[in-house]
Formats: structure tokens, sequence, C-alpha cells
């Protein structure tokens, strides 16, 4: 009584849609997969990738920033970790992976710093 015809001739007609049907609603979610990898998890992993390399290059004399924000002097280099001199005869202990930023012996200072 309720059906009409029209409604039973398009519920008959749609099993054979469906494969169809089905790809055109997991088209959107596959794309927005490859969206996220090529905006968020390649970028990333290739940061993680040159962050591991700059870190294992790490040698005595070389100047770091570590992520707490300390500037020191790297003096002694271990397997997983670096001893860096913040201030004159005080040394720490740190994980390497603790280093964010690596400037070398030859780095020139800003110039708008003034040498005293």
């Amino acid at each position: 009584m309720f059906a009409t015809p029209a409604m039973a001739q398009t519920t008959a007609a749609a099993p054979a849609a469906g494969g169809a049907g089905f790809l055109i609603q997991i088209a959107p979610i596959l794309a927005m997969i490859v969206l996220f990898y090529f905006l968020l998890i390649r970028p990333q992993q290739r940061r993680m990738k040159q962050h591991r390399e700059m870190v294992s290059g790490v040698k005595r004399g070389d100047q770091v920033v570590l992520s707490s924000g300390m500037i020191g002097k790297v003096t002694k280099v271990d397997d997983a970790e670096v001893q860096v001199e913040i201030a004159p005869n005080v040394t720490v202990k740190v994980v390497k992976a603790m280093i964010s930023d690596v400037r070398t012996r030859g780095a020139p200072a800003p110039a708008n710093d003034v040498v005293k």
C-alpha cells in the first residue's frame, strides 16, 4: 500500500549498480589517505631522516643547540650520548636525540650581535 511502483523499480535496480556505487563511496576516503601521506607523513619522515643524519655527524668541537634552548660546545661524543660544555668548566651529558641543531665551528656570528 505504501510502496509506489517508482520506489519498487529503484530498489530493484540498486543491486546492479552496487559495485560502482561502492567505488564512488570509497574514492574520497582513498583520496584523503593519499593526501595525508603526501602532506603530513612523507615530510615528517624526511625531517626525521635529516635529524638522524645531523645527530650522527656530531663531532668534538661542534657548537650545538639543545632541545631546551641551551647552546654549548661538544667536548666528548659517545654512541648514544654527548658531553656538552654549557659554561666554562661546566659539562653536562646529553642524549644525542635531544640535540635540535648543530652549528659547526666555521659558522659566522649574526650581524646584529656586538662582539666585545
